[in-house]
C-alpha cells in the first residue's frame, strides 16, 4: 500500500517592520508561546530571528499565517498580546470551514498516535481510533458508549499528550457527583477527602499515563485539577484540556454550563454511558439533550461506541449485550 501523497510544502520569508524588540517579544509571546499556537493551529512551522520570519506549510496555510503575523504585529503598537488575541487574529483569517485544523498528533497510516512515558497508546477498535482522530481535529468531543470502550481512558491520554506538547497549560478532569447533595456533609473529612471516590478512576488513568510522583507535582502546582461538576460554575477556562467524566448523570442545567465554560485555546471532551443514568427520575440527562442540540454544530464530533468495542474482561462484552437485550424485551423495567 503506497504512502499517502503529502501536500506540496512552500516557504514564505516575512520581515516586520520596525525591528522593534519589544514589540516583537509582545508578538511571540512568553517563550514564543503566541509563535506556537499559531503553529498548531494552522499547521504550519514558524522559525525566526529578530524581524526575520519564516514559514514552513501548504502555500494556503503559509499565507494564513503571514497575515496572522502581520495583524497581530500591528496590533503590538496598542496593547499586550495575549492568547485571545492570538485567537481572534487566527478565526479572522481562518475560513470556518477550515478551521479548527489537525492538531499535529503522531499518525501512522491515518491513525493517531500517543506515546506518553508509560508506552504507547492507539486506538484498539475502529471506533477508539476514529474518536482519537475527532479528538486530534475538533475543539469539543462527545465520546458515548458502555463501560470499558476506552472513553475515559483515551481522552485522558490526548490530555497528557497535549499538556507534554505544550498545546494546553492546564488539564481540567471534571465528573459530577450525583450521589452528593446533603448526603456529602454525612461523609468524614474534609471536602477533598468527600470528593475524592467520584474522581479516582481520573486519577487511576492519570497515574498509569504519567506516575504518581509527577501526578502529584502537577495537582500541587494546579497543572491538573481534579475536581466535582460544580465547582466549574462562574470560570472560564482558557487554554485548558478539560475532560467531563460520566456526563449521563449531568442535569440540563449542569451540562449548559460546562459547555459554556470552554474558553479560548482550550478542548473539551465528555464521556458518557446514556443506559447508566443515576439521575432522580424525574432528572433529565443532560448528556442526552446535548446530543440532540450541538452534535451538528461545526467543530463538535460525537464518537458513539458499542459493545463491540469493549475492551475490559470478555465478560464485559457478554454482560452489556446481555442488558441490550433484557431492556429492549422490558422497556418500563430499563435504566432510564
Amino acid at each position: 500500500m503506497s504512502a499517502p501523497t503529502r501536500p506540496a510544502q512552500a516557504r514564505i520569508d516575512v520581515v516586520l517592520s520596525p525591528d522593534d524588540g519589544q514589540r516583537l517579544a509582545n508578538l511571540a509571546g512568553p517563550f514564543d508561546a503566541h509563535l506556537r499556537q499559531i503553529e498548531l493551529r494552522l499547521g504550519i512551522e514558524i522559525r525566526n530571528r529578530g524581524n526575520l520570519f519564516q514559514l514552513v506549510g501548504t502555500r494556503a496555510d503559509a499565507q494564513r499565517g503571514e497575515a496572522v503575523l502581520n495583524s497581530l504585529f500591528n496590533l503590538t503598537l496598542e496593547q499586550p498580546i495575549g492568547t485571545e488575541q492570538v485567537h481572534l487574529a487566527l478565526a479572522e483569517h481562518t475560513e470556518p470551514a477550515e478551521a479548527p485544523l489537525a492538531r499535529q498528533e503522531e499518525t501512522v497510516e491515518g491513525e493517531v498516535i500517543i506515546r506518553t512515558k508509560r508506552g504507547v497508546v492507539r486506538g484498539r477498535s475502529a471506533q477508539q481510533k476514529a474518536y482519537l482522530s475527532a479528538i486530534n481535529r475538533h475543539d469539543l468531543n462527545f465520546g458515548v458508549g458502555p463501560a470499558g470502550t476506552g472513553k475515559t481512558y483515551l481522552a485522558v491520554a490526548s490530555a497528557v499528550n497535549a499538556l507534554e506538547r505544550d498545546r494546553v497549560r492546564r488539564i481540567v478532569l471534571v465528573r459530577p457527583a450525583v450521589e452528593a447533595g446533603e448526603k456529602l456533609g454525612f461523609l468524614p473529612g474534609d471536602m477533598a477527602d468527600k470528593i475524592n471516590p467520584y474522581l479516582r478512576p481520573l486519577y487511576d488513568a492519570l497515574y498509569e499515563m504519567m506516575g504518581f510522583e509527577k501526578v502529584a507535582r502537577l495537582t500541587e502546582k494546579n497543572v491538573i485539577e481534579v475536581a466535582p461538576l460544580a465547582f466549574m460554575r462562574g470560570r472560564t477556562l482558557n487554554e485548558s484540556y478539560v475532560i467531563l467524566d460520566e456526563a449521563q448523570n449531568t442535569t440540563l442545567e449542569q451540562m449548559k454550563m460546562f459547555l459554556t465554560r470552554l474558553g479560548f485555546g482550550s478542548v473539551a471532551v465528555v464521556t458518557g454511558d446514556v443506559t447508566q443514568i443515576d439521575l432522580p427520575r424525574h432528572e433529565k440527562s443532560g448528556l442526552k439533550h446535548a446530543l440532540n442540540i450541538v452534535a451538528n454544530i461545526p467543530g463538535v464530533s460525537v464518537t458513539h461506541f458499542k459493545k463491540e468495542d469493549v475492551v475490559r474482561h470478555p465478560l464485559v462484552q457478554a454482560i452489556v449485550e446481555a442488558y441490550e437485550v433484557f431492556e429492549a424485551q422490558h422497556p418500563d423495567g430499563a435504566a432510564h
